[in-house]
């Protein structure tokens, strides 16, 4: 095995680039901008309303439509028929001036589908204080 080990008379020359110096001009050039960048002022201004708000006079009628686990609809305890007659509740709800608040409270053995039927219809109706209550039964 052989090995060139060059002569001892020449210097060896260097190939590798000295870093230290473009090291120490970036670090010079970071510092220089983040001195010159302004310091950001994160406040948004709002108008806030001065003092109390009123007392709410009454609270809100609420509306109670349970969801049976066989797709039975009860409002307020009283059997509904059939979906058209539940549309004509939501509709005349809708039409009132200041609507009641409508609890949707599902078994937890009803169908997805029917609970959607519910709230669709309340939706396409444009009641707009709808709720589903009871979703502690739901916890496991």
């Amino acid at each position: 095995m052989a090995m060139n080990l060059g002569s001892g008379d020449e210097p060896e020359e260097m190939v590798d680039i000295n870093t230290t110096p473009l090291i120490d001009v970036m670090l010079v050039l970071l510092i220089m901008l983040i001195i010159t960048i302004p310091i950001q002022l994160h406040s948004v201004n709002l108008n806030l309303p001065n003092g109390a708000p009123p007392p709410p006079t009454s609270p809100p009628p609420v509306v109670q439509v349970d969801i049976d686990f066989d797709g039975t609809i009860y409002w307020n305890g009283v059997l509904v028929p059939n979906l058209t007659a539940l549309d004509a509740k939501f509709k005349q709800i809708a039409a009132a001036s200041d609507q009641p608040e409508v609890h949707v409270n599902p078994n937890k053995l009803a169908s997805y589908g029917d609970v959607i039927a519910v709230m669709a219809i309340a939706e396409r109706d444009d009641v707009t204080k709808i709720g589903i209550v009871g979703n502690e039964q739901f916890a496991q």
